[in-house]
């Protein structure tokens, strides 16, 4: 089998860079990148560079650059590779996912694919546009590989643990998730320098419509394991949004520039941005009761975090602060509780899982389930279709209610 040829696509996103962070057994090291001109571009030039130059593992990756206005139309004519990888702008992503299938090349894309509603018709499109043309058209989803998510799906699956799912209510949701992401980070060991263009919620989107991408993932993946979600399990009950809020400094140290953008115009005044990119969405999913909270804050000094709480009939198994907790419903069931995990995954509990790693590590795992299913386009389960168009439909009319539509 020759080796697979990438093709990244605009790279307005380090997820981008991250997908060869490490090298990739199978892909040609020369990689095709078409993009306009500009700081983005230049950016990720930086950080594939970085691969190749570190001390340890270096890549050894070689790009050629085709610069312009007119990337898009160029690479699809020209089609030096047989995959597309898309991390970057938004607001097109899906009409450029649309384009690259259309052209007959896999594409694996970065969430979110879909900010509104409004292009639901054509993510559905995508989907059976891949399917009947034997491609393969992937999200990077690499929340399902952390550790702690696989340990809770395993807990949650196991009837004798966790019984039944709990399916609460829409003030005591059997399924509760929080997540929180610093505008101010670190990627690949260096400080991240996010393009203006990320405040704009027209192109960027929102916590939910954005990282929540993986959260409503991780509900659908952790409750139906082995099947799909029909939209019409699905109903969503209420949505919010709320600022926040950065200084010109704080501005400044995120993207290299203290001058709030035109787009910024209705949320922000003199000194503040007042930044309403946070999201609250109660939903229910066959009818047990969901809540995601997703939030963007200034920083997170012990790194992002993550919540996740699902309440069984016998026990609730809980992530937080990076471990998991099986909690029983009743407390005199406690050491019985402890007997049944520990006999159904033994010690310690993270062989279980296996090792964990670091959420950039992820990208490579994603990387490389994707480069097996273009072995076998037809073998990858149908209800990830279903999955794909449900979790959109969750985030878009989700975004769409908090903005009061």
């Amino acid at each position: 089998m020759p080796p697979v040829r990438l093709l990244t696509l605009d790279p307005g996103h380090f997820h981008a860079a991250l997908v060869q962070k490490e090298a990739l057994p199978g892909v040609d090291p020369t990689v095709h990148v078409y993009a306009p001109l500009g700081p983005d571009l230049v950016a990720h030039l930086g950080r594939i560079a970085a691969f190749n130059g570190r001390a340890e593992q270096p890549t050894a990756w070689k790009l050629e650059v085709h610069a312009g206005d007119d990337f898009l139309e160029r690479a699809l004519r020209e089609k030096p590779g047989d995959v597309v990888v898309l991390a970057g702008r938004n607001r097109d992503k899906i009409r450029r996912i649309h384009a690259a299938l259309a052209a007959g090349l896999h594409v694996l894309a970065d969430k979110p694919w879909v900010l509104v509603p409004e292009d639901l018709l054509l993510l559905a499109e995508c989907v059976a546009l891949a399917r009947r043309s034997g491609l393969v058209a992937a999200d990077i989803l690499t929340e399902r590989y952390e550790a702690t998510s696989l340990l809770q799906r395993r807990l949650v699956g196991e009837a004798g643990i966790f019984g039944t799912i709990d399916p609460g209510t829409p003030d005591d949701p059997g399924v509760v998730m929080e997540s929180v992401h610093g505008l101010i980070k670190s990627v690949a060991g260096a400080p991240l320098r996010r393009p203006t263009w990320f405040f704009d919620l027209d192109e960027q989107g929102e916590a939910l419509t954005d990282v929540g991408v993986h959260l409503v993932d991780l509900v659908q993946w952790i409750l139906r394991p082995e099947s799909g979600i029909g939209i019409e399990e699905l109903a969503i009950h209420a949505a919010t949004r709320w600022p926040t809020v950065l200084t010109r400094d704080d501005f400044e140290r995120i993207t290299g520039t203290c001058d709030f953008p035109p787009w910024t115009a209705g949320y922000a005044d003199s000194d503040r941005l007042h930044y309403p990119g946070n999201n609250r969405i109660d939903y229910s999913l066959g009818g047990v009761h969901v809540r995601l909270d997703i939030r963007w804050d200034r920083e997170c000094p012990n790194g992002d975090t993550h919540y996740a709480r699902f309440r069984g009939s016998r026990a609730t198994v809980e992530i937080r602060d990076g471990e998991v907790y099986v909690t029983p419903r009743d407390p005199a069931d406690a050491d019985a509780l402890r007997r049944d995990v520990e006999a159904v995954l033994g010690a310690p509990v993270d062989a279980s899982v296996g090792e964990r790693v670091g959420h950039e590590a992820h990208f490579a795992q994603v990387a490389r389930r994707f480069l097996s299913d273009l072995a076998n386009p037809s073998g990858v389960p149908a209800y990830e279709d279903e999955r794909t168009l449900a979790r959109y439909h969750v985030t878009a009319h989700g975004v769409a209610l908090a903005r009061g539509g």
